[in-house]
């Protein structure tokens, strides 16, 4: 009986463990469906646009459940996202036609804060030029 109950137990343990790691890898997909989304976004956008203060929100946010990103129920979970804008982090000749986008992404899972990041420089005569032009 002894030994049946520390079959039970360590077979409890051991799905218990894996739906937790599934659900935390599932949530960081989904923090990095977000970053994704907002990179991309930026090609969109043009030079000048970019470049204008307040223009492209600063803070935005999101949910792990597409349903909940409504009614905001059944215990979602919220991602705050933070897209800043800055010049780029080196000096030449170029620097001037460069900005450096910083996106993160913040949750809370089983009382734990995490945190996403992803960066990318844009270039003036990038992208931008080349769908718009």
């Amino acid at each position: 009986m002894a030994i049946v109950g520390v079959v039970f137990v360590s077979l409890y343990a051991g799905v218990s463990s894996g739906f937790g790691i599934i659900g935390l890898a599932r949530e960081n997909l989904r923090a990095t469906q977000i970053l994704t989304e907002k990179t991309e976004t930026i090609r969109l956008y043009t030079w000048d646009q970019i470049r204008t203060p307040n223009f492209i929100p600063g803070v935005f946010y999101d949910y792990y459940y597409p349903s909940n990103a409504i009614t905001h129920t059944n215990g979602g979970i919220k991602y705050t996202g933070y897209l800043t804008i800055t010049n780029a982090p080196f000096i030449t000749d170029y620097s001037d036609n460069l900005k450096l986008i910083l996106v993160d992404v913040y949750w809370t899972s089983s009382q734990v804060l995490r945190h996403r990041q992803t960066r990318t420089l844009v270039s003036k005569y990038g992208l931008q030029n080349y769908v718009w032009n």
